[in-house]
């Protein structure tokens, strides 16, 4: 799974190593992202209280390569979904926002769920509105910010980690 924010240094680097700590496959990208950055300390700081390790994080910028290889790919926001799609067209299916992700799998069954299974809760559900999709950034707020953004992440990560996932995708 891949997680996509703007610079990729809070957003997406927090996702990426919560849902490591969780047991998850997880890599992270930014749209605009300047490679090689570490992520700001009270990113930092957040994942250590939340139990995730921050060690060796670089920023990198997302690409139709990493896009194409990944099963899933959870965006920060509508306008990095965009950017991903418009990147690589047919990862389309497979590409969220991550509340709108999270939205998604609480509203099915406890159960193996599949892409198919989200596609068919996507036609269901009412679309919601960038306040409903859109993970506000942290990035130059107090460590309150990054403690709710990680607290979002973690919850809809909890959600994913618990759900075992049927193949095909």
């Amino acid at each position: 799974m891949l997680f996509v924010c703007r610079a990729n240094l809070c957003r997406s680097a927090m996702a990426e190593r919560l849902a490591r700590a969780g047991g998850l496959d997880a890599a992270s990208a930014g749209t605009h992202a300047m490679p090689g950055l570490d992520m700001p300390p009270e990113a930092k700081a957040v994942l250590l209280e939340r139990g995730a390790d921050p060690a060796g994080f670089a920023s990198r910028r997302v690409d139709a390569a990493l896009l194409a290889g990944a099963d899933l790919v959870l965006t920060a926001t509508r306008a990095e979904r965009a950017h991903c799609v418009t990147l690589a067209p047919a990862t389309a299916a497979r590409t969220f926002t991550l509340r709108q992700f999270g939205r998604y799998l609480a509203a099915l069954p406890p159960e193996p769920t599949t892409l198919r299974d989200i596609a068919r809760v996507r036609g269901r559900l009412r679309a919601g509105s960038p306040l409903d999709d859109d993970l506000t950034d942290p990035f130059g707020g107090p460590v309150e910010g990054f403690r709710v953004c990680a607290g979002t992440i973690a919850d809809i990560i909890a959600l994913l980690a618990g759900r075992p996932r049927r193949d095909p995708g």
